[in-house]
């Protein structure tokens, strides 16, 4: 039984592969059941035994191409919080690893910018809660004066726009600082270096206590629950500037 099974993994693994391979080179519409069973010398009948039909396979590239990038993203996150790098910096350095991995798979870019798609992808779940580490680690240090949650919303909502944009537009015509312009105008909302004015100072408190909350042992996980209520609430209605 284990002999085939693992014949049926490999067998899955050997047409996953082909079909992103095609779907790189030539795009979706060249990820056929019929393109695909060639393209691996096999018959089509074994692609709809393991995948379903198309859209099953098409599916599953996308999980098999997301899950190898999305783990080197969370490896590269974890070398940069051992190391202690600057969290802002990392940030950065991720934002333009995704600008440039979805502009260069505008085929996978597109399956994945399905919102069904992405509830159902492990990978792409994945992939944020990568992000929301970098955020949380920004948070840390007492540099976000927003919300974290807001934060990675405002970050996947740009860099969606920025890929779709630079897509949409002919190779030779696009505008090579739109990427770190928009970036730059996302940390200029959720930033705060050295706040200049009292409420700023406040929210970048609230924002950094927030992040490290529930690691604060000596409270109960109630008092914990509580305190994390009363700053989300906090962060949630900015002060009144004085």
């Amino acid at each position: 039984m284990s002999e085939v099974t693992d014949s049926r993994s490999q067998m899955r693994s050997r047409i996953v592969a082909v079909a992103a391979r095609l779907l790189q080179q030539e795009g979706p519409t060249a990820v056929t059941t019929r393109g695909v069973a060639e393209a691996a010398g096999i018959q089509a009948p074994t692609i709809y035994r393991l995948f379903g039909d198309k859209d099953g396979l098409l599916d599953a590239v996308a999980e098999h191409v997301m899950a190898e990038y999305v783990s080197a993203k969370a490896e590269t996150v974890r070398a940069a919080s051992a190391a202690d790098l600057d969290p802002v910096d990392d940030l950065r350095a991720g934002w333009q690893r995704q600008i440039a991995f979805g502009v260069a798979n505008p085929a996978l870019f597109r399956l994945l910018s399905d919102p069904d798609r992405v509830l159902l992808s492990p990978a792409a779940q994945s992939g944020k809660q990568v992000l929301e580490t970098r955020v949380h680690r920004i948070a840390v240090a007492g540099r976000l004066r927003v919300g974290e949650r807001h934060a990675v919303d405002l970050i996947q909502a740009a860099g969606i726009g920025v890929i779709q944009t630079l897509l949409g537009t002919p190779a030779d015509a696009r505008d090579p600082r739109l990427a770190d312009s928009m970036f730059d105008a996302v940390l200029g909302r959720i930033l705060t270096d050295v706040p200049v004015r009292a409420d700023g100072a406040t929210m970048a408190a609230a924002v950094a206590f927030r992040a490290v909350a529930p690691d604060l042992d000596a409270l109960s996980a109630a008092e914990r629950d509580l305190l994390t209520e009363w700053l989300d609430r906090a962060i949630a209605t900015p002060p009144t500037p004085r």
